[in-house]
């Protein structure tokens, strides 16, 4: 009789039950589902289930902070919740940002940058008196080029009365840094193609057409006859939902398109042992189109972020490029001008330039960055260190 009752008592909260069974089968769920170690939609590594190390309150406090973090980062259907919290937020109470991203006109995203913080301020010092620095000790053959995010490009389509920092006025600052080298700016370029595709809607990088007149802009410095394009075949790539989608996830987002040009050169990927030149690497493409059929479709250009590569050119002499992965898509158009272009990615990098300069003698260096990683990059400072 009292189990009856009971029952009758909780039928009369049918949210409560409702819940309950919801909040059990996800734990059920939960159990049975493998961890993820990896989430190719945001390129991060996820949490994993946590052991107590010690029973104690700062063991338990650790033990339940990570326990936390690891059941946001594992619960079942984790990518669909976030896809749901997205679709409320922009739908329902008509947000113009999501999970960091400001969400403009013409489905276009953001990266949100209000202000320069102090961490941005001292990298950004450093990293300017390291690109000094290089061309001190290279005079003559350094060329810089910052490039603006799409927001300094496009303000018009930022959400109403979004406040942006001024990156035009900070690039502007770094014209002076090299001396006797060249300060490449490409802000009066893009603003003049600014009606063209430059920038994917859902990525934080130029297309391969902007980063074309940027190439077109360094040829103009220093007087080199640009890449044809109408002499080669244009690639596409479809459905292309770059890193500003991960974070922001919007359900209307619309994929962007991916170009390149069907060159054959060749791009060896060093194995760095010491500063210098080094002995042996894999041989390849300039394109890894495997890269075509997983979420970071980006990472096809140059075979994505290699700490030493060299592509051979059609063209001759040798440049030597310092770059983010903004370079990735304008480095192959240099097939047109140079015979070799040895690329840095100081991410994977991690020794001085000294000695690699002096065994290669290259006829030009050339240093390109975006802004936003140039802020925030801190192993540029390796191309300051002499010796």
């Amino acid at each position: 009789m009292e189990k009856k009752k009971r029952l009758s008592s909780l039928k009369q909260y049918p949210v409560l039950m409702a819940f309950s069974l919801f909040f059990i089968a996800l734990f059920v769920l939960d159990m049975a589902v493998p961890d993820r170690a990896y989430s190719e939609m945001e390129n991060t590594t996820l949490t994993q289930r946590p052991k107590l190390t010690a029973v104690s309150v700062d063991g338990l406090n650790s033990y339940f902070t990570n326990y936390t973090k690891y059941v946001k980062d594992q619960v079942f259907g984790r990518d669909q919740w976030i896809d749901l919290q997205s679709l409320a937020e922009t739908t329902l109470f008509q947000k113009t940002q999501s999970g960091g991203i400001l969400l403009g006109k013409e489905h276009r995203m953001f990266a949100r940058r209000y202000r320069v913080l102090p961490s941005e301020e001292k990298t950004w010092n450093k990293n300017l008196a390291a690109v000094s620095s290089l061309s001190e000790r290279c005079p003559g053959k350094v060329s810089f080029m910052l490039v603006p995010s799409a927001s300094t490009v496009y303000p018009e389509k930022l959400p109403l009365a979004a406040p942006q920092m001024d990156e035009e006025a900070r690039i502007n600052e770094a014209a002076n840094v090299v001396q006797g080298g060249h300060f490449i700016n490409v802000l009066p370029t893009l603003y003049d193609h600014k009606d063209e595709y430059l920038y994917y809607r859902t990525d934080h990088h130029w297309t391969t057409l902007g980063a074309y007149y940027a190439y077109e802009a360094f040829c103009k410095e220093l007087g080199l006859t640009p890449f044809d394009r109408s002499t080669h075949t244009v690639e596409t790539a479809e459905d292309f939902y770059g890193t500003h989608y991960s974070k922001a996830r919007t359900w209307n987002a619309e994929p962007d398109t991916i170009t390149w040009y069907d060159l054959q050169n060749k791009l060896t990927i060093w194995n760095v042992t010491g500063p210098g030149q080094p002995t042996d690497g894999t041989e390849t493409g300039l394109y890894d189109t495997a890269k075509l059929d997983v979420y970071d479709k980006y990472a096809m250009f140059l075979h994505g972020n290699n700490g030493l590569s060299r592509v051979e050119g059609d063209g001759t002499g040798k440049i030597l490029v310092i770059k983010d992965s903004y370079a990735n898509s304008f480095v192959p158009y240099l097939t047109a001008n140079y015979g070799a272009i040895d690329v840095v990615d100081f991410r994977n990098y991690n020794y001085g330039l000294d000695q690699l300069i002096a065994d290669n003698d290259y006829d030009a260096i050339l240093v390109l960055y975006s802004y936003s990683s140039f802020t925030s990059d801190p192993y540029l400072y390796r191309a300051g260190v002499a010796g």
